[in-house]
């Protein structure tokens, strides 16, 4: 979820997987309508991406898979190109008069340029790097560490034809990683350098990954664990594919990974300990900008921090009246978290049997709430979801857990990803939350949802909003709650009270790190005396805000608004409001900014009436 793409384009397959004359006429051949036209933009884009296409998985493999042994380009004429196109897209729309359309067309419309417009503002930003992030390598969402995951993860080995195509995609890693380190030192030409402490968590995740011998690297490891399942290959064909990789990695991408090692390192020796974007030339206006496009609306940061403040003393007063419940009175909210999640009735070891264990208690929280859905939701995505490893090479610096959506075919299912560094930092109480809100009721639901939704356009089903889809993820912990899965579990709603306030004090992180200047420690330091959670998972957190600043304030903001719209819709329309009529117009209509929520919501509950 984490593209820059995602939060402006979709998709629209019928072309790629029909071919020919058929799939011509499907999205050229047919008089234009706008739903069309917006599926036109979305195929004009996808050729050009071909990672993103194997994201959606429906054409791996087959004769129509021209894309899967590429890799996406990477360079400022790509990114030049990309805005270009963007611009000719948003023409194309405004010359469509909007008065003629639908009500449903005109939130297409509306939706989708409005995420043009947000793309197109990073112009007003030439130091940025190539693919639109602050800083290209970053432990968080480094190009350096989302490539690998993508081959490992993405990147689905089902037949002979996509094992070649992973070779070649390793093959190409190289050139790729060499872009991004002329990138990083152009961005260093301009005063843009990555804090001190990001460049040594990326530099050790690089390490960790060429650690080994090439024929252990995990992008090997992987081939050969997927080619056991293959029956289109024999051994002498799988063993030469294993060399050719093997070579590739050793010949190729492992000194690509030690020049941009080497390069980081250099930058190092200077870099600033100072986090915000603040230091950097119209730091300010680009942080502006990114509150603006990642919460969708036009608070302010210092609008934010107070909100954030004053939600912080809310839920700390909720937390002090469970923990007094059951016996923990004395110190702050945050020092009888602290104790709490270290408690031995809930702790976890770091051995391989508790781990596997941990990834089975979240496969059974998910399996009960599933059961639950449909008193909930009218509509039930078929997609399935796994639980699984955050790749260990990149555990350090990522976060306690990611989400992954499935392929439009069901191949690969959506991911809810547990990071297990230390699995002695996630008490046993802390996890159906966390399994409510990256799996379901949570993203997994909300997002195979979106991509499944009839008529409408691709560049709707695929929109990425962070404040829609965080704050549904956030919304969808509250909704546990209202859904009875922490009756008579005072530790487990503890949980949930942790994970509001952590996204609480996130409002308050962010808008100070990059706003009011406050440092990594000091962060830090409000973080854990807050919240009570470990020091490991603290300090990832605070680390990922400085490498995509304003991000971390969607949850909240994104929670506050469609909690609000509900509980808004329950008062107006008293014993005619449905939750499950609600949660449709709410999920089933896709991600959209908030304001467009709000007003979309405004016209349901008129028809409730």
């Amino acid at each position: 979820m984490r593209s820059v793409l995602r939060g402006l384009l979709g998709l629209f397959l019928i072309l790629l997987v029909v071919g020919g004359y058929w799939g011509y006429r499907t999205v050229w051949g047919t008089p234009l309508t706008f739903d069309t036209l917006l599926n036109r933009q979305a195929v004009m884009v996808l050729l050009d991406h071909p990672q993103y296409l194997t994201s959606i998985g429906i054409i791996e493999g087959t004769v129509a898979d021209y894309h899967s042994g590429k890799l996406d380009p990477y360079s400022l004429q790509a990114r030049a190109d990309e805005l270009a196109q963007v611009r000719k897209f948003e023409s194309q729309i405004k010359a469509w008069d909007r008065n003629t359309l639908s009500p449903q067309e005109q939130l297409s419309y509306d939706i989708i340029l409005w995420g043009y417009d947000r793309r197109l503002s990073q112009e007003k930003f030439p130091w940025l790097g190539a693919g639109g992030s602050l800083y290209p390598v970053n432990q968080a969402f480094g190009e350096q560490k989302e490539l690998p995951n993508f081959l490992m993860s993405q990147h689905q080995i089902t037949n002979a034809k996509l094992a070649r195509n992973y070779v070649s995609r390793i093959k190409a890693m190289a050139s790729i990683i060499d872009a991004i380190d002329k990138d990083v030192a152009r961005q260093a030409d301009l005063g843009v350098v990555p804090p001190d402490f990001i460049i040594d968590r990326s530099v050790e995740q690089m390490k960790a990954l060429i650690a080994s011998a090439a024929a252990e690297n995990p992008l090997v490891n992987t081939l050969r664990t997927k080619m056991d399942k293959l029956s289109d290959l024999d051994a002498d064909a799988k063993k030469a594919l294993i060399a050719d990789a093997t070579a590739a990695v050793k010949e190729q991408v492992y000194p690509a990974y030690q020049r941009l090692i080497a390069r980081m390192e250099t930058l190092r020796k200077t870099a600033s300990h100072d986090a915000g974007v603040w230091r950097l030339k119209d730091g300010d206006a680009y942080y502006a900008a990114q509150l603006k496009a990642l919460t969708t609306t036009d608070m302010t940061p210092d609008e934010i921090h107070q909100y954030g403040l004053s939600e912080v003393a809310r839920i700390d007063g909720e937390m002090d009246a469970i923990l007094k419940s059951v016996g923990m009175t004395q110190g702050t909210v945050g020092e009888r978290m602290d104790k709490l999640a270290i408690d031995p009735r809930f702790a976890f070891q770091n051995t391989d049997a508790d781990r596997a264990k941990m990834l089975a208690r979240y496969k059974e929280i998910l399996g009960h709430v599933q059961k639950l859905l449909p008193q909930y939701f009218a509509t039930i995505p078929s997609q399935p979801l796994d639980v699984r490893r955050v790749p260990q090479f990149a555990e350090k610096g990522s976060a306690g857990a990611y989400y992954e959506q499935p392929s439009l075919d069901g191949g690969r299912p959506g991911i809810f990803f547990a990071n297990l560094r230390n699995v002695g930092e996630t008490p046993s109480w802390a996890m159906p939350t966390l399994a409510y809100h990256e799996g379901i009721p949570g993203h997994h639901l909300q997002i195979a949802t979106a991509i499944s939704i009839p008529d409408l356009p691709y560049l709707r089903r695929f929109s990425f909003f962070p404040s829609f889809s965080e704050g549904w993820a956030l919304y969808a912990e509250h909704l546990a709650s209202d859904m009875g899965l922490y009756k008579d579990d005072p530790y487990g709603d503890l949980g949930r009270l942790q994970a509001e306030m952590f996204r609480a004090v996130r409002l308050v992180v962010d808008t100070g790190i990059h706003a009011k200047r406050w440092t990594r420690e000091q962060a830090i330091d409000y973080f854990r005396k807050t919240t009570g959670m470990a020091e490991s998972d603290v300090t990832a957190e605070v680390e990922r805000y400085v490498v995509w600043p304003g991000q971390a304030c969607a949850y909240k903001i994104g929670m506050k608004t469609i909690l609000g719209l509900r509980e808004k819709a329950r008062a107006d329309l008293g014993s005619r409001f449905d939750l499950k009529s609600f949660h449709q117009v709410v999920l089933e209509n896709g991600a959209m900014p908030l304001s467009m929520l709000s007003a979309n919501v405004a016209r349901w509950e008129e028809t409730q009436k």
